[in-house]
């Protein structure tokens, strides 16, 4: 048996899997040189299978820089893998409606093998707004989007995410312990929002709300990101009652309903 896997392994395929794995941990690309160097294979053929990711729009190469890094294609070919493509199709008209109310940035993330995975944002509308790079990971323990999907997970599946949880201490307002977080899940499901409270970056806060399918699963959240100058008191309560709506609508489109 394993004299046959020889038999029909591709090796340049191998190669080609592992420079987009190891480009998967690099946001912000890397070059031929430390490509081939991390990944142990000649330069040519690392310069034949990057400039064939290139030209299958797989990779983007900057001139300036001679990086190359991931483009969204993979990101798309995943969400067709998982049967959810039409779910980023149904949010995208409401992130940029609601972001079009608030005027902050309104992103959508879902939940990856261990971590969040920022999918896509609707840019705010301010001189100061944030961006975020899609593909990005984010926490479960200190985010909003986390606590958003942990909240609403089966017992069984988010037992298994928080197995992976390390509870990485940002600063005084991180929660730290399972105990402490699982009180924050209850309040979370009380309020129908999950809020980020400078728990990870000084000055940010974030509300998010959770996205449920037609089995009550949440397949992923929406949320505001915005300064804590911006998202106070008053404002904070109406952006909430705001996004809450907003994935209430999505998750009706996508079969949700209360009576299931």
């Amino acid at each position: 048996m394993e004299k046959a896997d020889e038999v029909y392994k591709v090796p340049n395929l191998e190669k080609g899997i592992a420079v987009l794995e190891y480009l998967s941990l690099k946001p912000k690309g890397e070059t031929l040189q430390e490509i081939k160097s991390s990944l142990d294979i000649s330069q040519t053929t690392a310069y034949r299978i990057l400039n064939t990711l290139v030209r299958l729009e797989y990779l983007l190469y900057n001139e300036d820089t001679k990086r190359y890094k991931l483009s969204r294609k993979l990101l798309t070919l995943g969400f067709r893998s998982i049967n959810e493509h039409t779910l980023l199709e149904t949010v995208l008209p409401y992130l940029r409606d609601l972001r079009d109310q608030v005027k902050e940035t309104v992103c959508f993330g879902v939940l990856g093998d261990r971590k969040g995975i920022f999918i896509e944002q609707a840019q705010g509308l301010h001189a100061f707004c944030f961006v975020l790079t899609p593909g990005k990971p984010f926490e479960l323990h200190c985010s909003a989007p986390g606590k958003a999907i942990m909240a609403y997970l089966p017992d069984a599946v988010r037992d298994r995410y928080l197995s992976y949880m390390e509870f990485t201490r940002y600063n005084e307002r991180t929660i730290t312990s399972i105990p402490a977080y699982l009180e924050e899940l209850e309040k979370v499901c009380q309020l129908g929002y999950a809020l980020d409270n400078e728990e990870e970056l000084n000055g940010v806060i974030c509300i998010a709300a959770p996205i449920l399918n037609y089995t009550g699963y949440p397949c992923g959240s929406i949320w505001i990101s915005g300064p804590k100058d911006r998202l106070s008191g008053e404002v904070l309560r109406i952006f909430a009652d705001s996004i809450m709506k907003v994935a209430q609508s999505i998750s009706r489109e996508l079969g949700y309903s209360k009576a299931k």
